[in-house]
């Protein structure tokens, strides 16, 4: 039980005590609604009057601006405990729906068609409600019609044809607005009150009201609608959708946008189409229409980098046949007279390099100067996708009236009940309630940061597991494998390689420990941040953003880290093996290097991540509802619109920030390895427009209405975007340099294949595969390492080297086995294209994050315009009221003036 729990049950034994339940029974009035002119009166239960589409009270003129739903429980006699606690529960109810009234809204209760126990009560906020709290909260409302002519775009040809149908969904009108006041109502567009106030913003306005009202008389900490959800005293809250998903409503008056979204953007046979963001954001909010946003401008430019990315791939399979290195290690001639020697101790056999021609053909596929040039496209393509997206955003925030948004966020409800500290606020210089002092701040967040790095340290755990893992399993499938190989299994034999069984099984098990840690790590994120208290919403979700990326980051891109840069990198050489934990010989590289296994470590987990993903966001909510579904056909009663929503799944709070999360990291394997694996971006693109679909299908059709709520921008993810998207291009550097096979090659091809150092007069490639593997003397192997068991063609007698990859002094040479000249002309290569292509790349984003302003030119005269016409319209109609009652006291005055001169005229005569 949570101390939540405890302190609520402990308050109930002082409220309630023995033999006083009867005193304690509550007077239900269910209904405060009220009709205007009229007083508050407590009327009966309202009867559903059989009208499935209506979303108004029972007078059909009141709009529903909000939904709760209880149970009233059964009085049991002889239980004290649960008596006092049902008891408490009505009080609250009672109190909470009363301070509701006082706040000015009204209220319907209308019970359950299917269960007489559930009751919903129907919340209505009245003009002068909505005004009040519009100007409380800031809201921005339209003035008058914008009268800037908007450009229109060079592609608008092209845009039209994805574009929804405007006959079904018209554009909105577009108005100057400005923060509501009630004394200058008359400066605001409200010829239709009805249309003034959306139903988003009528359902804000109520949900403000709902998180501040108290439910405990004297107990100011006490209030907000989401404890008493908590504690189970209201079952659900939630605003209605205007109508059925698939079928319109029967009131010729209701805009049937959920239909329209279903039909327009939900459904599938759109995949295709652009968004109807307006309408996104005028029915679910600016929050759910800024990510969707962000969401459809993502993958519109993966486009971009996912066709790029398959003209890379189609080059790699042209250029497969003409790979000379590769055709070296196929060819029976050079590989398969070079032996290689074994990759583990004693029981693993020498082998022929031919025998890894397939690997080495697909491994041309991805490591080949395509490849190089795609990851320097990747690099500028990351820093245009965020400048741009910098521009569409400032255009949303000035179109949806979210510029200002930070000043007007209201502080979480949470963070208001433990307020018991004054302080002196150092910018008003008035004394405020804080929850914690500045000592107990830092020590919450030492706390937070402490818990993240200890979660992180097991991610660590885990992935020295799965090398341990890796290093123990490919010495059994070394010795094994090629025993298990049937006839039935021998078209395989070139492809289920130990290397490539130890990767694949390696990779499946890293994603299930991935998932497993995600999902209590969620769990401790959440109570780390609920612990730390943020100030607002805003706050809140930076907070928990920054702990489960890092934490996510970790997990996910640990071991394609280990892959990339330190398998196959400290292994010594076969006289002088290195071994993990004294026990396990650290595992080699493929002799063509290690990117063939990056690329199928990302194809696992990227590819799992997204089908799994998928899975749960589409099958768990259907299958819920379907029960839901289920249990209700047996009743052919028909369900108001309130019930038919109750029904519905609910959606948590941090519904959104876990979309936003999956596509960050996405975005990461999209971007943080594509030198590796150049069809990345082309996956996310899929992945991108199915997940678009998935979510709208999802918030449209299985979930109750979202509350509408406001975002300026996408928070601190982009913060995070633009630090993934440094890291990519450092990354990308170092994949080139130290994972493929690149500079290697590069240096060959110049340097060592011509005079003096090589022997051909032109630069070429023919030689290189001989030049990467080095010599090693088979009695110079030690009684640990040295293999008993030899393949049938081998002859110990005559055969007295072997080979290997690195590049070392032969034996003989005064440095036998130490690293020869060759590797440190290599290494100093690598330093030197690493630094060089930082630069050039660091140097282009600079360049074109200079030449694209973060705030179009358009934008930005539509700023000064609509300041300008706030200052005339608002404040100088403010001036004109003053000089016209200035004029009228003046009037007076004068008319005073001259009637006391008469007066004393007469008085003279």
């Amino acid at each position: 039980m949570s101390s939540f729990d405890s302190d609520e049950e402990q308050m109930e034994m002082e409220e309630f005590p023995d033999g006083d339940e009867e005193f304690c029974v509550q007077t239900y009035t269910p209904n405060y609604g009220t009709l205007s002119g009229q007083e508050h009166r407590a009327v009966e239960l309202v009867e559903f009057d059989g009208n499935e589409d209506s979303v108004f009270f029972a007078d059909g003129q009141r709009r529903i601006d909000f939904i709760l739903v209880y149970e009233e429980e059964q009085r049991k006699q002889g239980d004290r405990k649960k008596m006092r606690s049902i008891l408490s529960k009505k009080r609250k109810r009672a109190l909470f729906q009363e301070n509701l009234k006082k706040a000015g809204l009204q209220i319907e209760a209308t019970r359950s068609v299917l269960d007489f126990k559930t009751i919903f009560l129907k919340l209505h906020a009245p003009w002068e409600v909505l005004c009040r709290y519009a100007e409380v909260l800031h809201i921005k409302l339209p003035l008058f019609s914008n009268d800037l002519k908007q450009k229109t775009s060079t592609f608008n040809c092209i845009t039209k044809l994805f574009s929804v149908d405007e006959e079904k969904i018209p554009p909105e009108d577009e108005y100057f607005t400005a923060p509501f006041e009630m004394n200058r109502i008359k400066s605001f567009h409200t010829q239709n009150r009805d249309a003034f106030f959306t139903p988003a913003t009528r359902s804000r306005i109520v949900n403000y009201i709902l998180n501040r009202s108290e439910y405990k008389r004297g107990k100011p900490s006490k209030f907000g609608i989401t404890k008493l959800l908590d504690s189970n005293t209201y079952k659900a809250a939630y605003t209605l959708h205007d109508c059925k998903f698939n079928q319109k409503s029967s009131d010729p008056l209701c805009p049937n946008e959920r239909f329209l979204l279903y039909q327009e953007w939900a459904h599938p046979k759109n995949f295709y189409k652009l968004q109807p963001l307006d309408l996104i954001r005028k029915y679910y909010g600016e929050k759910i229409g800024i990510y969707f946003a962000w969401l459809g401008f993502y993958t519109g430019m993966l486009a971009i980098a996912g066709f790029t990315g398959l003209l890379c791939f189609i080059f790699g399979i042209l250029t497969m046949d003409y790979n000379t290195w590769s055709q070296e290690v196929c060819d029976p001639e050079i590989g398969g007279q070079l032996i290689m020697c074994p990759q583990c101790d004693r029981d693993c056999f020498y082998w022929r390099l031919n025998i890894t021609c397939q690997s080495s053909r697909k491994l041309s596929i991805f490591d080949n100067y395509g490849t190089l040039a795609y990851a320097v496209f990747m690099a500028i393509w990351v820093t245009v996708f965020l400048e741009f997206w910098k521009r569409r955003q400032a255009e949303l925030e000035y179109e949806w009236d979210t510029v200002e948004l930070e000043q007007e966020e209201p502080r979480r409800a949470e963070y208001e009940a433990k307020c018991t500290m004054r302080r002196k606020n150092p910018i008003t210089q008035e004394e405020e309630m804080v929850p914690y002092s500045a000592c107990g701040k830092c020590m919450r967040i030492f706390c937070g940061g402490t818990t993240v790095l200890f979660w992180i340290s097991l991610i660590i755990a885990s992935v020295v597991a799965i090398i341990v893992y890796r290093l123990a399993v490919f010495f059994e499938f070394s010795v094994n494998l090629p025993k298990a190989m049937d006839n039935d299994l021998e078209p395989l034999k070139d492809y289920l390689t130990p290397q490539m069984a130890t990767t694949v099984t390696a990779s499946l098990i890293n994603f299930v420990f991935i998932m497993i840690l995600n999902i209590i790590y969620e769990r401790v994120a959440i109570l780390i941040t609920d612990f730390e208290l943020p100030r607002t919403q805003t706050d809140y979700e930076n907070s928990l953003t920054l702990k489960m990326f890092l934490f996510q980051f970790v997990n996910y891109y640990s071991s394609c880290f280990y892959i990339a840069f330190f398998k196959g990198k400290i292994v010594g050489y076969p006289g002088e093996p290195v071994y993990w934990l004294g026990r396990f010989r650290n595992e080699e590289c493929d002799p063509g290097g290690c990117l063939i296994e990056l690329s199928t470590q990302l194809l696992v987990v990227m590819g799992g991540k997204a089908i799994w993903n998928n899975i749960q966001e589409v099958l768990i909510p259907w299958l819920k509802n379907l029960i839901s579904r289920c249990k209700t056909k047996s009743s052919e009663n028909v369900l108001p619109r309130w019930e038919q929503d109750y029904q519905l799944q609910s959606i948590s709070k941090l519904g959104l920030f876990y979309e936003y999360l999956e596509m960050v990291i996405q975005f990461g394997f999209a971007t943080i390895f594509v030198a590796s694996f150049p069809l990345a971006p082309l996956l996310a693109l899929i992945n991108n427009i199915i997940e678009i679909r998935v979510d709208a299908w999802k918030i449209t059709t299985q979930f109750r209405r979202i509350l509408p709520a406001k975002a300026q921008d996408i928070g601190t993810w982009l913060p995070i975007l633009n630090g993934v998207a440094i890291f990519a291009a450092v990354t990308n550097a170092l994949i080139i340099a130290f994972t493929s096979d690149m500079i290697p090659r590069l240096v060959y091809y110049w340097t060592l294949s011509v005079v003096p150092f090589g022997e051909h007069s032109s630069p070429t490639m023919r030689g290189y595969t001989n030049s990467t593997l080095s010599v090693f003397r088979i009695a110079d192997f030690s009684n640990i390492s040295k293999p008993i068991n030899f393949p049938s063609w081998f002859d110990p007698e005559t055969q007295t080297t072997c080979r290997y990859r690195d590049l070392r002094y032969p034996p003989g040479h005064p440095l036998e086995y130490y690293h020869s000249l060759y590797f440190w002309h290599i290494m100093a290569a690598k330093l030197a294209f690493i630094i060089v292509m930082e630069h050039v790349v660091f140097g282009v984003k600079f360049l074109v994050s200079y030449w694209i302003p973060d705030v179009p030119k358009h934008i930005k005269e539509q700023i000064k315009r609509e300041t300008y016409l706030t200052q005339k319209i608002l404040h100088e109609s403010h001036l004109s009221e003053w000089r016209n009652k200035m004029t009228d006291a003046t009037k007076s005055l004068m008319k005073g003036s001259v009637s006391l001169k008469e007066h004393n005229k007469e008085l003279d005569i």
